[in-house]
């Protein structure tokens, strides 16, 4: 099996763990990981932050991937991979403190987005938070150069693909229940958006 990892995983996991350490408290230990991938993130995050539970999930293809990597690591506070793909499966049925996804919304169609979003905004329980990780337009304007031309590029693969804009994001947890709980930016032209699920309306 290809076990390469993807660079960029390992460029951005040390500012990404750094986050985790100041948003995760005693409280909040139970993470659920949407779109796992090749789990190399999985691996370092519950490896250093050994009093979490870090879950793992993605569409089925992935899941081999991601068992062969997990069960090399033998970590007692990893699990999954859970089977959880937008508009197919139901959400992971159990109560998560944390939702956590890296680089998915720009890979992702819009209207999966808005849909994971909604299903966040149902299942997420009062003070649940959420964090989306990638790079993110604003005003409608790219924040570089590299990711005018990474956005193009994803274009090419796939014209639903493309770099989300911060506002569009924003205005959809607001909707489904969230406020904003912080704007962190990160390395490479990347942000970490870290959201809050408000208490329900009655």
């Amino acid at each position: 099996m290809n076990k390469e990892y993807p660079p960029a995983c390992d460029q951005n996991k040390d500012p990404i763990l750094s986050v985790l350490k100041e948003i995760i408290t005693d409280e909040n230990i139970r993470v659920l990981e949407i779109g796992t991938g090749s789990a190399q993130h999985a691996v370092f995050f519950a490896k250093n932050l050994k009093d979490i539970v870090w879950t793992t999930s993605d569409v089925a293809s992935e899941h081999t991937r991601i068992r062969s990597v997990l069960d090399e690591a033998k970590l007692p506070n990893l699990r999954g991979p859970l089977a959880f793909e937008i508009g197919k499966d139901d959400f992971p049925k159990y109560n998560y403190d944390i939702v956590f996804t890296a680089n998915t919304f720009h890979i992702m169609n819009w209207k999966k987005c808005k849909n994971l979003m909604k299903i966040l905004g149902n299942r997420l329980r009062e003070g649940s938070q959420v964090i989306i990780y990638g790079p993110f337009n604003y005003d409608g304007k790219f924040t570089s150069e590299s990711n005018a031309l990474f956005d193009q590029w994803l274009k090419d693969q796939d014209p639903q693909k493309g770099i989300r804009t911060f506002e569009d994001i924003n205005k959809n947890m607001t909707k489904n229940g969230f406020v904003l709980f912080k704007d962190y930016e990160m390395p490479a032209n990347n942000r970490m958006l870290v959201f809050t699920r408000l208490e329900f309306m009655k």
